[in-house]
């Protein structure tokens, strides 16, 4: 299947989570947009890899989320003509979805930049710079080179985004055990927590 032959409802579902930058459930979809995403329409975005859907247990409603694929085909579809068969509103919000192309191109922000919470947005900044950083996940890489590559964020932020990120499962931030090898750099990159200076950050699931 071809991007452009989404369903409209399917279109309306990426365009949701867009708006709302997070996990969301069946139920709060519903309310949102006036229905729910199951059946050959959900497995059709979970194979082509543009939503993320979870479900904990049988008799709970499946959870959606946006992947990176997902935002990139929200970021394509702002610059889209109106789908056949969207009628009046669709003609209206592709409209908008145009003035907001047109902002972006403007601003250059990107667009999850838009619509993620401030706290969100860096944290997953942090997380893209460490991949792009670390030859396989869960590989140290020092804090030094992790804030190089976020140049421009500022330090404060980026400190608070790495306190949130040590609390989740998958993040570990170390001291480096061998102070000898440690650069000025190193010291002066290294966050306090929990008492001690730490210099690498290992990011994936064990």
């Amino acid at each position: 299947m071809r991007m452009r032959e989404l369903g409209i409802k399917q279109r309306a579902a990426l365009i949701t989570l867009m708006a709302e930058a997070r996990e969301v459930s069946n139920n709060e979809l519903e309310n949102l947009a006036g229905f729910r995403l199951d059946g050959e329409e959900r497995r059709v975005l979970n194979e082509l890899g543009l939503v993320a859907s979870v479900r904990e247990r049988n008799n709970r409603p499946y959870r959606h989320e946006l992947t990176d694929a997902g935002w990139d085909w929200c970021a394509t579809e702002l610059t889209s003509s109106t789908p056949p068969r969207s009628q009046s509103a669709g003609g209206a919000l592709y409209a908008l979805l145009g003035g907001l192309a047109r902002f972006l191109e403007r601003s250059g922000l990107r667009l999850n930049e838009i619509f993620e919470a401030g706290e969100l947005a860096i944290d997953r900044r942090v997380r893209a710079a460490y991949t792009k950083l670390a030859p396989e996940p869960r590989a140290w890489v020092g804090l030094a080179a992790l804030r190089s590559a976020l140049n421009g964020e500022p330090r404060g932020e980026v400190d608070k985004a790495l306190h949130r990120l040590n609390r989740a499962a998958d993040v570990n931030i170390i001291p480096e055990s061998n102070q000898k090898v440690l650069t000025q750099d190193d010291h002066e990159a290294a966050i306090r927590i929990g008492g001690e200076d730490r210099h690498l950050i290992a990011i994936g699931a064990r």
